[in-house]
């Protein structure tokens, strides 16, 4: 029975004991949570809070917004916003920074993707929520969008929120990664699964196979080898998996291994890629780095990238270490 086991809250009181901080961060992951509790909730109900469809609106990225899209910013927005812990936020839904009153006003910065994989909700397909949190410079009262400009090494905490069959948080807060999944009945996260690890080595790829015309030959020549299964160079035979929504994938590696690929692809250069560094590639880095996996470009760690804007692109490559390596090889001796 989940009372029995240890709540996310009395996790986070521990780790704050052990490091000796103050809990600011614990009491900001409270609100951060009240907004993914009351997301899962609306995603459970679907069609019957209304919650499915179309808004009729476009986000920064010209992207048409779901309904869900719109209330789940509203939400993550709401319930950080008058807690005391943060300096100022950053949505992938919107086009610059939303900012704190002065009398509200903390010492971190979120940044967050407040549905992840929306394309999914219609179809009753798992979706999620992805955050970041980061330190605001010291000094800074009112932060400006380059306050947040700063590298996925600097990351305080990171995590997702998957909803599927049952909810669940991963998080990493720079010391492993561990996993919670919600009681409905209680309203309360659970430690259930404890220092996630990654294999090191796979049998599972997932990517976008529609866009392989358009790929780089390094990702073609990985993703051909695992084509050929046992009869060609890998010796084995290789899965596909691609839900097509991020925190869906990621969930999958981390509990069992593999790869994720949105790689680089000729439609997609001159906007750097596809995914968003701060909202999405750099949280999930940290999370895959501290479970043992690797996440790279293809020619650079992820979260070593200095960000230049706010809504910045790259290509992400993040997994089981070893694979992981492979590509980046294969990138090294195609540069070459």
């Amino acid at each position: 029975m989940s009372g029995y086991r240890k709540t996310l809250t009395h996790f986070l009181i521990e780790e704050q004991r052990r490091r000796q901080g103050e809990g600011v961060l614990t009491l900001l992951l409270a609100d951060v949570m009240t907004a993914c509790k009351t997301i899962s909730d609306l995603v459970d109900h679907g069609e019957l809070a209304g919650a499915l469809g179309t808004h009729g609106t476009e986000n920064v990225q010209g992207e048409v917004q779901k309904k869900l899209d719109v209330q789940s910013n509203e939400l993550f927005k709401f319930c950080n916003t008058i807690g005391g812990h943060l300096a100022g936020m950053a949505s992938e839904e919107e086009d610059d920074i939303v900012t704190v009153p002065a009398e509200y006003s903390g010492r971190y910065l979120l940044l967050f993707d407040p549905l992840d994989g929306s394309s999914n909700i219609d179809v009753n397909v798992s979706v999620g929520s992805i955050f970041s949190i980061l330190r605001c410079p010291e000094g800074i009262e009112q932060p400006t969008a380059e306050d947040f400009l700063q590298p996925g090494t600097e990351q305080v905490c990171a995590g997702y929120t998957v909803y599927g069959p049952s909810t669940m948080l991963v998080l990493t807060t720079g010391d492993g990664v561990n996993g919670f999944t919600m009681d409905r009945n209680v309203g309360e996260f659970f430690l259930t699964h404890e220092n996630l690890t990654i294999p090191e080595e796979t049998k599972e790829f997932a990517i976008n196979m529609s866009n392989m015309r358009h790929w780089e030959p390094p990702v073609r020549r990985y993703i051909e080898e695992c084509l050929e299964g046992s009869a060609g160079p890998r010796e084995r035979d290789f899965n596909m998996r691609w839900v097509a929504s991020m925190v869906a994938d990621v969930h999958r590696i981390i509990s069992r291994g593999g790869v994720f690929m949105y790689p680089m692809d000729d439609r997609i250069r001159e906007k750097g890629g596809k995914l968003r560094l701060m909202y999405e590639a750099n949280p999930m880095s940290f999370i895959i780095e501290q479970a043992g996996g690797m996440s790279s470009t293809g020619r650079e760690r992820i979260m070593e990238l200095q960000p230049s804007e706010l809504h910045q692109r790259v290509p992400v490559i993040l997994g089981s270490k070893k694979e992981v390596e492979r590509i980046v090889r294969y990138h090294e001796e195609e540069d070459a």
